[in-house]
C-alpha cells in the first residue's frame, strides 16, 4: 500500500528527498516544525520584526523577491490564521501585489538580524483589499502604521504553513544609526544602479548592461 503524501511541502521537494536519502529527516522536520497556522510565539515574533522578505509569482510562474519595512508589528496580526501588510505608494510598480492578483500564493521570510538570529517563514495565500475595504471586514487594523503614512492598499494572507528558518547561517549584524547621515558620495536611490561612476583604474573587467 501506497504511504499517503507529507502534509506539508510540494510534489517537487518530497520527490528530490527521495532521490537523496532526506525523507526522513524532512519528515522529522515536517512534523516537529510546520505548523498549519501560527503558534502564539510566532505572533509574538511577528509582532517585533521591522522587515519582511516577499516571494510572489505571476500567473506563468515568473518570480519577484521584494522587500518591506516598518516599524515593529507594521505587518499585522489579525489572528492565528491570518496576517495583513500595508502598501504605500511607492514607485508605482506594485510588482509583490501585482503578482498576487494574478497568483495568490505569498511567501513571508522575517528575519530577526540582531536579537535572537532566527527566521520564520509563512506562507499562504493572499488578496489584496484597498485600505478602506479591509477596515470594514477588520476594524481593528492599525491606523497609524509608518510613519503617518496611510496605506493605498493592504495584503491580507491566510497562513497555510509556517516554520523556522534556524540560525545557523543567519548573520549576526548591528542596527545602523538612522539618525546619521548619508555619505555624501553615494548615489541617490534612482541613480544608484544606472549611472556610470568614475573606475578606480583604466581597467573596467567584465560588459556593462546597457540601460534604457
Amino acid at each position: 500500500m501506497t504511504s499517503p503524501p507529507p502534509p506539508f511541502g510540494s510534489a517537487g521537494e518530497h520527490h528530490l528527498q527521495q532521490q537523496l536519502g532526506t525523507a526522513d529527516r524532512a519528515a522529522r522536520f515536517y512534523d516537529q516544525q510546520v505548523r498549519p497556522c501560527l503558534t502564539p510565539e510566532m505572533s509574538d515574533f511577528i509582532g517585533r520584526q521591522a522587515m519582511v522578505f516577499l516571494a510572489t509569482a505571476d500567473s506563468h510562474g515568473e518570480c519577484d523577491a521584494s522587500f518591506r519595512a516598518g516599524p515593529p508589528g507594521f505587518v499585522h496580526v489579525i489572528d492565528d490564521r491570518t496576517l495583513a501588510y500595508p502598501e504605500f505608494r511607492g514607485n508605482g510598480v506594485l510588482a509583490s501585489a501585482g503578482n498576487i492578483t494574478e497568483n495568490p500564493h505569498l511567501g513571508m521570510l522575517f528575519v530577526d538580524f540582531t536579537h535572537h538570529h532566527v527566521g520564520l517563514h509563512v506562507n499562504g495565500t493572499a488578496h489584496v483589499y484597498r485600505d478602506s475595504a479591509l477596515r470594514r471586514i477588520h476594524p481593528d487594523l492599525p491606523e497609524d502604521t509608518t510613519r503617518g503614512r496611510t496605506p493605498d492598499i493592504w495584503v491580507r494572507l491566510t497562513v497555510e504553513e509556517a516554520y523556522i528558518h534556524c540560525s545557523k547561517f543567519i548573520p549576526h549584524l548591528e542596527p545602523a544609526d538612522r539618525t546619521a547621515r548619508h555619505d555624501a558620495t553615494r548615489p541617490k536611490d534612482p541613480d544608484y544602479f544606472t549611472r556610470p561612476r568614475p573606475q578606480p583604474h583604466s581597467e573596467a573587467g567584465g560588459r556593462g548592461c546597457a540601460g534604457a
